[in-house]
């Protein structure tokens, strides 16, 4: 999470929407489970140790600060650093006192993996656990990029393989990540776009959501549009190949027969029209016939008689090629 040199990233925003929504007392406890345990640390200040919560949105830290006070009764307080690399973001932190009490609240533990259990008993519980993980140590492509990819990522792989099971029971099932290592993160990750808009959603950030889905139907629309172009170019190339072995039929036959020799008025109408309309299609030869000689022509009919032409030529030409 963080800005871009472009301004803010999507998942940045993302982040940023659900930190203004509002959220239920009973959903503390989970959210505050979840962010803590990617992105809390002890830090040790004078005699007291502190719960350090960290992260790089304002937004979210004055959430975590809020969620805290709210359920512990202290306020906290406040800090902030700046990383010193190329690009220099300022993280937030909420330095927390009561570090055991805090911990045994929320079932972590920063030393040893442990499974949150009461804290996501409910349907409600486990979406508030899985926004909170989404908050502390997630990410989502931009709309605007063609892979779709909404992740989590954390260091330790019994807490990956936990909230897995509980991305998993979310929505009654609906969900289907797939857990992967990448040096020495275990991500969990969503691939489908329409998952991915259920899980915006889930989370809170309804606007992303709209964004996110804005620019992938616009997307889709614009793929189909681009399929439907090369299908009607093949299909017209297809048809001008086959037009000129017609045409080739045609010539040779109204060359060595003539047509006042040809006795059969569909076959020479036919021959006339092929000529004159060299891009028309079978359908389209078959209507212009069907209108000239006041009776209905079939596609059928319509190859019948240049089945009959091709026979003529390859019985003296041999097949073309």
């Amino acid at each position: 999470m963080g800005k871009r040199k472009d301004g803010p990233s999507f998942a940045f925003l993302c982040k940023e929407e659900i930190a203004s929504r509002v959220f239920e007392e009973e959903d503390i406890r989970p959210f505050l489970s979840a962010f803590c345990r990617s992105n809390g640390s002890y830090r040790i200040s004078g005699d007291s140790p502190e719960l350090d919560i960290s992260c790089e949105s304002a937004k979210l830290a004055k959430l975590i600060y809020e969620f805290a006070k709210k359920r512990y009764g202290t306020a906290g307080r406040f800090a902030y650093s700046r990383s010193m690399g190329f690009y220099r973001r300022t993280k937030y932190h909420v330095l927390l006192p009561h570090v055991e009490q805090v911990m045994e609240d929320l079932e972590i533990d920063l030393f040893e993996p442990h499974r949150p259990i009461e804290c996501v008993r409910s349907q409600t519980a486990q979406n508030a656990f899985l926004t909170g993980a989404f908050c502390a140590s997630g990410s989502v492509n931009d709309p605007s990029s063609s892979n779709y990819h909404l992740e989590m990522s954390l260091e330790d792989e019994r807490q990956a393989k936990w909230l897995l099971h509980i991305f998993l029971k979310a929505n009654g099932g609906q969900f289907h990540p797939k857990m992967i290592q990448r040096r020495n993160r275990h991500v969990i990750y969503l691939k489908k776009a329409e998952e991915i808009s259920d899980f915006l959603i889930l989370a809170g950030a309804t606007q992303c959501c709209l964004q996110f889905e804005d620019v992938r139907v616009s997307r889709d629309f614009s793929n189909i549009g681009n399929r439907l172009q090369i299908l009607d170019q093949a299909n017209y190339n297809k048809t001008m190949a086959t037009s000129k072995k017609q045409i080739t039929y045609i010539e040779d036959y109204a060359k060595r027969v003539g047509y006042e020799h040809i006795h059969n008025p569909k076959l020479v109408l036919l021959m006339q029209l092929r000529l004159q309309h060299p891009d028309a299609s079978m359908e389209e030869l078959a209507s212009m016939m069907s209108e000239e000689l006041a009776t209905t022509i079939t596609k059928s009919n319509i190859n019948h008689l240049f089945r009959f032409l091709k026979s003529e030529y390859e019985a003296v030409h041999g097949a073309l090629e």
